[in-house]
């Protein structure tokens, strides 16, 4: 892969996935436009979607052009339609499955403000300052992938971890740590759990032998809970397995006020990635234009930084998108009484922006 040509497969979803999608997608074309390079796009099924149309939530037509991908761009799945937890084939389970076919196993999820719509926090503009947070969540682990058993009156879920799936996740987020402040919180409940006990020695490990000069941390889950409401800023590169990652994350996003305006990032080995907003499919407001854009948008800027190497265009679209919510270019989530701007014109907004 070019630097400056690539592949990029979009599975638009479910819900608001396709709108928001699309606005990210017209943003890589105008970056393209403007920095000469030649991106490609393929639209591909995945999730409810695909469920209605080939029976799976994942197609093999689906993860076959995935894994010829140079980045793959991901709406949202799921919805009322297909909620029956009863039900053999589900959305997420395509979700899942597309993870495990990329051999993707760390999750990216950062938190960083805007000045110009902290007023939509619940927490109030002092406590938020100088928060900027990494969070790098292990995908592959944990009670979600455990053996599970059902019986009429009891159900297990197994936890399990492996010191190899610990040390992975653990170098991805001490390497993205050496770019920041160089400080990692590692989240367990190692007072309880076996598997804390395992994550907290082994990160212990890597650390101390592979990069000494990051400052380690280690703090109980429902401690770190309590102070990313507390004391936000004080954390850098938060690092935590499955389960407890998905919910911190879904916490931290109230501190931007909005889970519209957060992208993530799923990695593996390579090069390879998959770029989507950590917001749902929100079917209730799907294709009524009320969806915000900006958190895939600031995806397909992840996407630009970690499987493309772009950098500097990366920045471009992380910018665009911060001078568009400063102008008041804002949706619903984010309007705060004023006049909420259509997910296409808060798309719009940031493509001005990289083209002017």
């Amino acid at each position: 892969m070019s630097a400056s040509k690539a592949k990029i497969v979009v599975l638009g979803g479910d819900g608001i996935g396709p709108e928001v999608t699309q606005e990210a997608v017209s943003v890589l074309q105008a970056i393209a436009t403007r920095f000469g390079h030649e991106f490609q796009f393929e639209e591909h099924l995945i999730g409810g979607a695909a469920i209605d149309a080939t029976g799976s939530a994942l197609p093999p037509s689906t993860a076959a052009a995935c894994l010829t991908a140079d980045a793959v761009l991901l709406g949202a799945v799921g919805g009322p339609k297909w909620s029956d937890p009863a039900a053999k084939v589900r959305p997420e389970q395509g979700l899942l499955a597309i993870r495990k076919a990329l051999g993707l196993f760390a999750n990216l999820r950062p938190v960083t403000l805007h000045p110009a719509v902290l007023d939509a926090s619940p927490l109030k503009a002092h406590i938020l300052e100088g928060t900027d947070i990494m969070v790098v969540r292990e995908l592959t682990g944990g009670i979600y992938f455990g053996e599970k058993h059902r019986t009429a009156d009891s159900a297990t879920d197994v936890c399990t971890y492996t010191v190899e799936e610990i040390r992975r996740v653990t170098r991805v987020a001490a390497q993205l740590a050496r770019g920041r402040r160089k400080s990692i919180v590692s989240v367990d409940k190692a007072n309880v759990l076996e598997t804390s006990r395992l994550w907290r020695s082994t990160v212990e490990q890597v650390i101390r032998s592979e990069f000494p000069d990051i400052a380690l941390e280690h703090m109980l889950v429902d401690s770190a809970a309590m102070h990313l409401i507390r004391k936000p800023s004080s954390f850098d590169v938060l690092l935590t397995e499955n389960m407890f990652g998905d919910i911190l994350t879904d916490e931290a996003s109230m501190l931007a006020g909005s889970m519209g305006l957060l992208p993530s990032a799923s990695l593996g080995a390579g090069r390879l990635g998959l770029y989507e907003p950590i917001h749902g499919s929100a079917p209730d407001i799907a294709g009524k234009g009320l969806a915000n854009p900006y958190g895939a948008i600031l995806s397909a800027a992840m996407l630009l930084r970690h499987s493309l190497d772009l950098t500097t265009a990366a920045s471009v679209v992380e910018s665009a998108v911060g001078a568009a919510i400063a102008e008041g270019v804002r949706t619903g989530d984010l309007a705060a009484g004023a006049t909420p701007a259509t997910t296409r014109a808060a798309g719009a907004a940031v493509v001005k922006k990289i083209l002017q």
